[in-house]
C-alpha cells in the first residue's frame, strides 16, 4: 500500500484542508493530544489560524487487559468511568482507584511539562477540533471525548488522517463532526499510512507549543 502522508507535518496540512470551514473562527480551540497529535494539530491550527493547547488523557485500561478501557482521566481534574466494563469484569474500587493513581501520575508529569503552570485551556462554550496523528481501536479518543463532555464546549469534532472503519463508525455515534481522510481496509497500524512515523518527544511538542503561543503574541 502505498504511503498517503510523508510525515505529521504533511499529514496536518492535508487535514487543515478539509477543516477550512473553521478558519478565523473565534469560537474554535485546537487540542493536540500528545505527543504524535500534536505535530499534526499544531499545522491544522496555524492553517486555521486559531489558538492550539494540548488534551491530556490517560485511559485507565481494565489490569490484565489493558487494551480496554474501564475509563479515563483528563487535563482539568476529569475522570469518567464505564460502568459496564467495571461490572462486567466485577472491578473493585481499590483496583479503580489504584490505576487511576498510576496514570494520575504520568498526566501530571506531562501536564507539567507541556504547560508549566499555565491553566488548562477553557472550552465551554467553543468548538473543539480534538486531533490525533492517527486512531487505531478509537479507545482513547473515545475517552477523551466523553472527559471533553464533562467541561462541556457546544461542539465537539475529531479529526486525524487515518482510523479504521470501525473505529470511525464509533466515534461517529458520540461527537458531531468526524473528519479522517483515510480509512484503510485492512487496519494495521496508524503508521502505516505515513513514511516517516517516528516517536515524538517531550521536547519537540514543547517547542511547538511555543512556537504556536509566540505567534499568538505576533498576531
Amino acid at each position: 500500500m502505498a504511503k498517503l502522508f510523508q510525515d505529521r507535518t504533511d499529514a496536518g496540512r492535508t487535514l487543515a484542508k478539509k477543516l477550512s470551514h473553521y478558519v478565523d473562527r473565534k469560537d474554535i480551540v485546537v487540542l493536540g493530544m500528545p505527543r504524535g497529535g500534536v505535530p499534526v494539530a499544531f499545522e491544522v491550527a496555524q492553517s486555521l489560524r486559531v489558538p492550539l493547547d494540548v488534551f491530556i488523557v490517560r485511559k485507565l485500561g481494565v489490569p490484565g487487559q489493558e487494551e480496554l478501557a474501564m475509563g479515563a482521566i483528563a487535563s482539568g481534574g476529569i475522570r469518567v468511568l464505564n460502568d459496564v466494563v467495571i461490572r462486567s469484569k466485577r472491578i473493585s474500587e481499590a483496583v479503580i482507584d489504584a490505576v487511576t493513581e498510576r496514570e494520575r501520575i504520568e498526566l501530571d508529569r506531562r501536564e507539567l511539562a507541556y504547560r508549566g503552570h499555565r491553566a488548562a485551556p477553557i472550552v465551554r462554550g467553543k468548538t473543539v477540533i480534538l486531533v490525533d496523528d492517527g486512531i487505531a481501536t478509537g479507545s482513547t479518543m473515545l475517552a477523551a471525548v466523553a472527559a471533553l463532555k464533562q467541561q462541556p464546549p457546544v461542539r465537539i469534532v475529531v479529526a486525524a488522517p487515518a482510523a479504521p472503519v470501525e473505529s470511525c463508525d464509533e466515534l461517529q455515534q458520540v461527537v458531531d463532526e468526524l473528519v479522517v481522510i483515510v480509512r484503510p481496509d485492512p487496519f494495521y497500524s496508524v503508521g502505516q499510512s505515513y513514511e516517516i512515523f517516528g516517536q515524538i518527544s517531550d521536547e519537540e511538542v514543547q517547542k511547538l507549543l511555543r512556537d504556536t503561543r509566540r505567534h499568538s503574541r505576533g498576531t
